[in-house]
Formats: structure tokens, sequence, C-alpha cells
């Protein structure tokens, strides 16, 4: 018997929206956005890789460190090119005043979110980065630079800006909520008894309760 072919999922979603992102220091570019099958597809890539390679959610200040945030947001630079490169001129055609496309949204945020923040703040870093002693820890000599607040504030800004993006590549995409995924709950630990706490083992969970 032959195997039935698994059919491709058509790339599904609104036939349009209103985009609008805020440009840090800059201000913000809004219009109609009307996707192609091609912009749906390339929507999915980049919002795939802005919820696993670059972090959307904002970091305390004594969480992560400015080199691998700086080190992630370039990697996401590259990626982006990339797909503008493999899906080519369907993701940016010509456009009437008040509308934008995959590839105005992209480039933007390349050009003018990510490009100022890495060319500006990526040889400042590693100049401080080439002071640190054999000895220091990298993490306290990191947390001791006098600019590491300034340069945690601009990232924090361009996170936001990534995070709108992302909301926005979802709904075009047509796809679920990757972002706010609800906590993993804690395991359940066995009490002494079975049930509850009175010696032995948990008891199996019924087949109503969800895993």
């Amino acid at each position: 018997m032959a195997h039935r072919q698994r059919r491709r999922r058509r790339p599904a979603g609104p036939s349009q929206i209103t985009a609008k992102l805020t440009i840090p220091f800059v201000g913000e570019i809004s219009g109609t956005w009307e996707p192609a099958d091609a912009e749906r597809s390339a929507a999915w890539e980049l919002y795939l890789e802005l919820i696993t390679r670059v972090s959307v959610e904002e970091l305390d200040a004594d969480e992560g460190l400015l080199r691998e945030a700086l080190s992630s947001l370039y990697t996401f630079f590259n990626t982006t090119r990339e797909i503008l490169r493999r899906y080519g001129p369907d993701v940016a055609p010509p456009l009437a005043p008040g509308h934008v496309s995959f590839g105005v949204l992209a480039v933007t945020v390349l050009n003018r979110v990510l490009r100022p923040l890495l060319t500006s703040w990526h040889p400042r870093l590693a100049a401080y980065e080439s002071q640190r002693p054999p000895s220091r820890d990298p993490v306290a000599h990191e947390r001791q630079w006098e600019h590491s607040a300034d340069l945690r504030a601009e990232i924090a800004a361009v996170r936001r800006t990534l995070a709108s993006l992302a909301r926005t590549l979802q709904v075009v995409a047509g796809v679920g909520d990757l972002i706010d995924l609800p906590a993993p709950r804690p395991p359940r630990l066995p009490g002494p008894t079975g049930e509850g706490g009175e010696g032995g083992l948990s008891t199996p969970p019924r087949s109503s309760e969800r895993f």
C-alpha cells in the first residue's frame, strides 16, 4: 500500500496588518503590510531566529554578559541578511506610500537599530576587555566597566524593538506565541506514603491529568 504523502502546510496569516516599530533614539516606522507567501515564510524564519538566538526578554542588571549579548546580536544581523538573500525580491516588492514589507522592516532593523549599536560599542568593549588581568574573572571585569550601565541600557532599548518585531512576525507568519510560554510545572515529589505524603511511591497520575 502506498504511503499517503504528507501535505506541506501552506503559509497562513492575515492578508493585511498595520506594522509599527520604534527605533531607539530615532523615532518609529509604521505602515500597512500586505504580506505575500514568501514574506510569511521569511517572517517565520526570522521569528524563529529572534526567539531562539536573541533574547527578547529584559535582563536584570546582574544577569547576562554584555559580550554575549553583542555576539548574539551580531549573529542575528548576519542571519537576517542571509534570509533576505535567500528569499530575494519577493520580500521587498515596490510599495505604495504608507506601506511596508518584510524587506523594509528587516533592513530598517539592521541599519537603524543593530548597526549603530554594534559599530559603536563592539570596539569600545573589546578595548576594555583587552585590559583584563589574567587573574581577574571576566564577569567581574566586565561589570566594573564604567560604561557597562550605558551599554546595558542601549541593549535593552534594542531588545524592546526586537520584541515588537517578533510580535509582528508572529502575526504575519500565522503561528502561535512562542515567546510567553507557560513555565514548566515543578516535578511532584513522592511523599512518605504514596499520595500526599504518607510513605511509599506516589500513585500514577489519573488519565485526566496533564503533563
